[in-house]
């Protein structure tokens, strides 16, 4: 998997987010790893890439997308670890209370 960027979603109309979905769930497929939660999470981080225009990278606090996702704060950060742990995302936490993550998806 590599990190999706704007220009890769600007230069093919053809790619979407539901595309993007979809290519997540085909390399999720036979990881036994990933529960129903990590993929709420990863939805939800594409959604708030969409709902911001496509930044690369993305700054998110964990509240703005723990919202979407409907998680605890404690339930998104595991989340978020075990997805850059495994490959999906790329993530590097912020610790400033005035800059949110640096979050990267990964098509």
């Amino acid at each position: 998997m590599r990190e999706v960027t704007k220009s890769d979603y600007l230069k093919t109309n053809t790619m979407n987010t539901s595309e993007i979905l979809g290519r997540f769930f085909q390399s999720i497929e036979k990881d036994g790893r990933i529960s129903i939660t990590h993929i709420g999470v990863y939805a939800a981080l594409l959604q708030f890439w969409r709902q911001n225009g496509f930044p690369t990278p993305m700054f998110a606090f964990s509240k703005q997308v723990q919202e979407i996702a409907k998680v605890s704060r404690f339930t998104f950060q595991k989340c978020v670890r075990d997805l850059s742990e495994y490959g999906y995302i790329k993530y590097k936490p912020s610790f400033k209370r005035n800059r949110g993550s640096e979050i990267n998806l990964k098509i």
